[in-house]
């Protein structure tokens, strides 16, 4: 598909904003995205599925001023001719006026708009610059790899690779216009391993980046991708008990993740959240910062949630969620913002259609000062885990309860894996029951945590 320019799209957005206003709205704001996506997927090292495909479409959210009271609709469309534009706006306006008044709906302030002018790196062409053969050719290197590295992997769930480029518009009747181009590319390997009784395990390993010149070594990613299905063989349960866990990087990412959704400026206006009324309070250990970063640029090259402004035009920003174990903020759009008599953290996110939603930017709990081995070595028995299932965590309260495998750890060592088991607790207590931390943070999207030790959860299993 061939790439539109950017004065093609803004002069879209810019056509779509007048009509609306035309039309009868009081404000608008118009959304034009433009994409192109790669992924390739071998098996067995075979081509099994390829597809390339771009995308484009327009979005516009209308308000029309009722008293001191707004009322919205939004609509999008993948069709750039006049009729549909027509319609698209026509249809916004439509809703609009027979939807209910909200006081605290609207645009931004004009004075709030803003955005980060430097470059943050976050498009890199070489992404669509490398030739589909060559990428075919790193996710069936990369299988090859993981399936050579042992004779005990026998099939698999195979290599892939995958690019995306994007290029958004951002425009509204207030006077801001912003745009961004991403990149992205990666691959992986999903060798399956077979113990001597027929019982399989599966896991993968990944690498990926904003730039090709960033990927690491096929090989090196398919022989990790086989060491950690090896890991696996031989699972078994373990007694019912409480001993320390241990997370992994990829898992502590996730009970972290739930301090973010915990400070959701949405969930505590409905009283939905543990952290509701908790400002200025201690909600875990003093080891404990939690930082969400919409600016961060690691090596030259803007993270996987950095990007110049949020999805209302504001410019994104560095916020501290916890600091110490105090919480410090709760993340925020202008609407829920405008609800809790705040203001917003630059965090609202948006698709095409809808009101805009509360999205992360790089979201990360510091990394402490302890080697994995070292937050592992002095426990006499207790579990690392490096795969949960399920959904078993409650917001309101703070339970946690979720399926899990790992491996069990004796006497300072991983010594076998285990499966079939639930760790269970409380995210309350949890959050303060971080003894140790990693110094193993390392982005491979846009949320992080380094490997983390809680005392005190309830492991239930034989």
């Amino acid at each position: 598909m061939p790439t539109q320019t950017t004065t093609d799209l803004q002069t879209l957005a810019a056509d779509v904003l007048s009509k609306a206003l035309k039309a009868g709205a009081t404000d608008a704001e118009a959304v034009v995205y433009e994409g192109d996506e790669f992924s390739a997927l071998v098996r067995l090292g075979q081509v099994e599925t390829l597809k390339e495909s771009g995308s484009r479409a327009v979005g516009l959210r209308v308000f029309i001023a009722s008293g001191k009271a707004q009322r919205t609709a939004s609509t999008s469309s993948s069709d750039f001719s006049t009729e549909s534009i027509t319609r698209l706006v026509e249809g916004a306006i439509t809703l609009a006026k027979i939807t209910s008044e909200d006081p605290f709906a609207g645009l931004p302030e004009a004075h709030e708009f803003g955005k980060i002018e430097e470059d943050q790196h976050l498009y890199f062409d070489d992404v669509n610059a490398m030739p589909p053969a060559e990428r075919i050719e790193i996710a069936r290197r990369t299988e090859a790899a993981a399936m050579a590295y042992d004779t005990r992997i026998q099939n698999s769930g195979g290599g892939d690779f995958d690019t995306s480029t994007s290029h958004k518009i951002l425009m509204n009747s207030r006077g801001f216009t912003g745009e961004y181009r991403r990149s992205y590319c990666g691959f992986s390997a999903a060798p399956i391993a077979h113990d001597e009784k027929g019982n399989m395990q599966r896991n993968y390993w990944f690498s990926n980046s904003r730039t090709v010149t960033k990927l690491e070594n096929p090989e090196e990613i398919g022989q990790e991708a086989a060491r950690r299905t090896l890991k696996r063989l031989g699972a078994r349960q373990v007694k019912t008990q409480k001993a320390p866990v241990v997370f992994s990087p990829e898992i502590a990412r996730s009970i972290i993740g739930n301090i973010f959704d915990a400070a959701n400026g949405d969930a505590i206006y409905r009283n939905a959240s543990f952290f509701s009324g908790m400002l200025g309070e201690r909600v875990a250990g003093e080891n404990i910062t939690v930082i969400d970063d919409g600016t961060i640029i690691h090596d030259g090259i803007g993270g996987f949630g950095t990007k110049p402004f949020d999805g209302e035009g504001l410019p994104t920003r560095r916020t501290v969620l916890v600091e110490r174990g105090i919480l410090k903020n709760y993340v925020m759009n202008t609407y829920t913002a405008r609800k809790l008599n705040m203001k917003s953290t630059g965090n609202a996110s948006r698709g095409l259609a809808g009101n805009p939603g509360i999205g992360a930017g790089n979201f990360f709990l510091e990394a402490g000062i302890l080697t994995p081995e070292q937050i592992i070595g002095d426990i006499k028995s207790g579990l690392y885990v490096t795969e949960t299932m399920g959904f078993g965590v409650n917001l309101v309260t703070g339970d946690y309860s979720q399926g899990a495998s790992g491996l069990w750890i004796e006497n300072g060592e991983l010594a076998y894996p285990v499966e079939e088991i639930t760790i269970a607790g409380n995210l309350k207590d949890m959050y303060k029951n971080i003894v140790a931390i990693g110094n193993d943070l390392v982005f491979r999207g846009a949320s992080a945590a380094p490997t983390m030790r809680i005392e005190g959860m309830t492991i239930a299993g034989a």
